[in-house]
């Protein structure tokens, strides 16, 4: 069993328990925290709650994380773009089209059966198909990615993320121009009543925050750097729509016309945590992939 503790803040009060748990990013689900509150293994300030309970802030939440089955995922050796990598973490630059973990009917071909090939010490906190992945970057977005391998540097991680404290910098195409340099979103993300594939800006969504800054203008077309505040699915996609400037060549969330570009515009090229062993401070930069550093080019070129 691997335990996390989180600090409820002010602005979670009155949050019901499995509500509050599934914000995190932790990427539980609310189903399978309410399995773990009826079962006894989240306990807020000591004692065991069930499933109603409103948070308050300070409460210190503790969730007893079952230990994962045995994991039944094909090793696959890869030529990973490994970064960095020591006794507890490891920082890869994804490609564009990897998936990152396997899943019903996709168990080949994705990152963790590369990094299942190169080490076998990777953390299991996050379950059979997940060793060692502490978020996710979409298939078609490439970029740094983060992980454990263990479940001390898993927990120290998942608590930055919670926190706040990683930075996470991505460069992005976006339709249309952006008049203003800087820009803050902060509009609740969830899932699309109406496409459950999809995630929207929705009342009832968990908190989503986005600082943008304008790079560069082209003629129809505007460069931008996103830094995450939170880390919600497709939240720069789901984001960047909502204001007016989809991002390029995405094929869910931008218009029907867009770029000839395989998947979104996205790449997510800063990455910065505080070492879970050491605790110093540690950023890594992906300069572009070849095919956005094009795409940005012949832009330009266009004016």
């Amino acid at each position: 069993m691997n335990q996390i503790e989180i600090t409820a803040s002010e602005e979670q009060k009155s949050e019901r328990i499995d509500k509050f748990l599934a914000s995190t990013e932790n990427d539980w689900s609310r189903t399978q925290v309410q399995q773990w509150v009826k079962d006894g293994q989240v306990v807020v300030n000591g004692s065991a709650v069930k499933a109603n309970y409103k948070i308050q802030p300070g409460d210190q939440v503790t969730v007893t994380v079952p230990e994962p089955e045995a994991l039944d995922v094909l090793e696959e050796p890869m030529d990973l773009d490994i970064y960095y990598e020591d006794q507890d973490v490891l920082v890869v630059n994804k490609p564009r089209g990897m998936v990152v973990h396997p899943a019903p009917g996709h168990l080949t071909g994705t990152l963790v059966n590369g990094l299942m090939a190169h080490c076998t010490d990777l953390s299991g906190i996050n379950g059979v198909m997940r060793p060692g992945i502490v978020h996710r970057i979409d298939k078609d977005t490439s970029g740094l990615l983060m992980v454990a391998k263990n479940d001390m540097a898993h927990e120290s991680l998942v608590n930055q993320l919670v926190n706040k404290t990683v930075t996470r910098k991505y460069t992005a195409v976006v339709h249309g121009l952006i008049s203003h340099d800087d820009g803050t979103i902060d509009a609740p993300i969830g899932r699309d009543k109406k496409d459950r594939q999809s995630m929207t800006v929705t009342r009832d969504g968990k908190s989503a925050v986005t600082h943008f800054h304008v790079l560069e203008r082209f003629q129809d077309f505007t460069l931008v750097e996103c830094q995450l505040e939170t880390g919600r699915t497709h939240q720069i996609r789901v984001h960047m729509k909502y204001i007016g400037f989809p991002l390029a060549g995405d094929p869910k969330y931008g218009p029907r016309k867009t770029i000839d570009f395989n998947g979104q515009a996205l790449h997510a090229g800063v990455l910065g945590f505080d070492h879970p062993r050491t605790g110093e401070y540690v950023e890594f930069e992906a300069p572009l992939p070849e095919d956005m550093a094009e795409l940005i080019e012949n832009l330009r070129k266009n004016g």
